[in-house]
């Protein structure tokens, strides 16, 4: 729906981002989603798990909520890494919830809902969040599709429908 109000708007184009770096995903196996394809470590399953990191950080910290314990640093980029334990299971279900508690934070929240991230000294409302969200969100989906065009050459924001563009 394109004449949503303005939370709704802001709700589904996040969504649409965390759907795309979901289709990122598929088809592929777990080496090739563990695979790191920049110097720096890069890899499609690493930025999934920091992507449910910081929902939970930005949704749910930052309004009083309580968030599942990491078993990772992600002050020290361990968000970014795929341990040799951790499955793509585990990753793409811990997103799944990261996704949904922040989904029950903007469900309750009103726009102007003030929040305040631990690590920071200010306070930000719940419009803002959802505003770096889908910025973090779409940055990362724009790495993710660099990556998996490495990969496989697959491009895109999503599936393409036979016969349509």
């Amino acid at each position: 729906m394109y004449t949503a109000g303005e939370k709704e708007t802001l709700h589904r184009s996040l969504d649409r981002h965390r759907d795309a770096v979901l289709w990122k995903l598929e088809g592929l196996d777990d080496e090739q989603l563990r695979r790191p394809m920049t110097p720096t470590g890069t890899s499609l399953l690493g930025l999934v798990k920091h992507l449910a990191s910081v929902e939970y950080g930005w949704f749910v910290e930052t309004f009083g909520r309580e968030a599942e314990p990491l078993w990772f640093d992600p002050y020290t980029s361990e968000d970014l890494r795929i341990a040799p334990d951790e499955t793509t299971a585990r990753i793409t279900a811990f997103y799944g919830r990261a996704r949904a508690a922040a989904d029950g934070v903007i469900a309750e929240l009103s726009l102007d809902a003030p929040g305040r991230p631990p690590w920071r000294d200010h306070t930000v409302s719940l419009r803002w969040v959802l505003v770096h969200m889908i910025e973090e969100t779409a940055r990362h989906a724009g790495h993710m599709d660099i990556v998996r065009e490495l990969i496989d050459g697959a491009t895109g924001d999503h599936p393409r429908v036979s016969g349509g563009s």
